[in-house]
């Protein structure tokens, strides 16, 4: 092994709009069984795709005329969080980790609750794809999240490997590259049609060395100068 290349998750190897989707539909069922309501999964959809964020439960449920009891809220983003999610690895991505570099080590830092990110690791097949440490940083707290350094220190540390041997790919320019560009890592960003949040850096420190389209180009971006 002669580098380390850690990948984000969302929006990064599967489109977490689709997560979204899913998470909306396994709300519905459980609506429809526990309680008869018929219509949240599109209701719900319909909003995000109009870029609604954080009162969307509550929204659509005043749509299908239910005024929400104590702890209902709470319970649908507890099914959410925790629903098995039908989702699939991007095609560039999984052709890509079929078949890394040779000399290559993988691996994974993810940010959000710890129930939904290892149910998408699992859906996903990357649990059995021989990504290691598979990093959830809400496993030590929130507050460990992306921009802080703390998953990258740990996956330099478990891997035995310097700063200058690590490549962090992931999609989002405000937290992403921060915190691996200060500890001398690479960083790459994939900008995909239909990520949740695409956007340009804020500032220089905030931009990755390297920005890609697609899987296909980056074994190419990764003949850096690791010397």
């Amino acid at each position: 092994m002669n580098r380390v290349i850690v990948f984000d998750l969302d929006d990064t190897l599967y489109l977490e709009r689709d997560y979204v989707l899913s998470g909306f539909v396994a709300v519905g069922d459980w609506l429809l069984a526990e309680h008869g309501k018929t219509g949240f999964a599109a209701a719900a959809w319909r909003r995000f795709k109009a870029g609604q964020r954080g009162t969307i439960f509550d929204a659509s449920l005043a749509e299908l005329g239910v005024s929400p009891w104590p702890g209902l809220v709470a319970g649908l983003v507890d099914v959410y969080r925790r629903h098995v999610p039908y989702i699939a690895l991007q095609r560039d991505a999984a052709a890509w980790l079929s078949a890394p570099p040779r000399g290559t080590a993988l691996a994974l830092l993810t940010d959000g609750p710890v129930a939904s990110q290892s149910r998408k690791i699992a859906a996903l097949g990357l649990d059995r794809a021989g990504l290691s440490p598979l990093v959830l940083s809400d496993e030590w707290g929130s507050e460990y999240r992306k921009p802080h350094d703390r998953g990258f220190r740990h996956i330099q540390d478990a891997c035995g490997v310097a700063g200058r041997d690590c490549v962090y790919v992931g999609d989002n320019a405000a937290k992403d590259f921060v915190a691996p560009r200060r500890l001398g890592w690479r960083t790459v960003q994939i900008v995909r049609p239909g990520a949740i949040h695409a956007g340009p850096p804020a500032t220089a420190d905030h931009a990755a060395d390297a920005v890609i389209a697609s899987f296909a180009e980056l074994t190419g971006v990764l003949q850096f100068d690791f010397a």
